[in-house]
């Protein structure tokens, strides 16, 4: 389904995490709601701080309203089923690709856009590896959601290659995907939407 975000991604989503999400399916609501809070606030941070780049900031003023109706989706959801608020606390996954981000610009920049591609197809390859085990209302709501991930990871990508230099995007690109690829594949200790594989007791 999903060719272009399988290309880019250095690997699959394994089994074992993929089993931990239908067994904590309240875990991954909750993750998934402070996730999209998180893409919103991250476009909003990219606003403040290149309020001179305008095709950029026109374009992550409006990803992050889009984010923040994914938000209250979810939300929407929870309420639904039942599932009480509670503090979920972030994996390392998005602290783990922003350390391989360089603290100079114009390269900052670049590296941030390239991290937010990652972390964008991640999410639409999560989607996709779950639909086809959720119930019906579930499944639905994340299979929406498919085109709009798939469509932020190629502005981010796209962002990236408009501020950079191909040569040093397609670096970046290739160092991210290294350490994204270990992050994925290796033991968690507990699982999270963007954990690795969760070593459950």
């Amino acid at each position: 389904m999903l060719p272009e975000v399988h290309d880019f991604l250095g690997c699959r989503t394994p089994a074992g995490w993929v089993e931990a999400a239908l067994a904590q399916q309240d875990i991954m609501l909750l993750d998934h709601k402070n996730c999209e809070f998180k893409a919103a606030s991250t476009a909003l941070s990219l606003i403040a701080k290149y309020n001179t780049h305008v095709d950029l900031i026109n374009y992550m003023s409006r990803l992050a309203r889009e984010e923040l109706v994914h938000h209250e989706q979810v939300l929407r959801i929870l309420k639904k089923r039942r599932i009480n608020l509670r503090p979920v606390s972030a994996s390392r996954y998005a602290s783990g690709l922003r350390a391989a981000v360089r603290t100079h610009e114009p390269h900052k920049l670049v590296d941030t856009l390239v991290v937010g591609a990652f972390i964008e197809a991640r999410s639409c390859e999560r989607f996709e590896s779950v639909v086809p085990h959720l119930d019906e209302e579930l499944s639905k709501f994340y299979f929406g959601l498919l085109k709009s991930e798939v469509r932020h990871f190629q502005n981010y990508l796209r962002f990236a290659y408009q501020y950079g230099d191909a040569a040093d995007v397609d670096r970046v690109i290739e160092k991210v995907r290294a350490v994204e690829r270990e992050l994925i594949e290796s033991p968690d200790s507990e699982f999270r939407f963007h954990s690795g594989v969760p070593q459950l007791a």
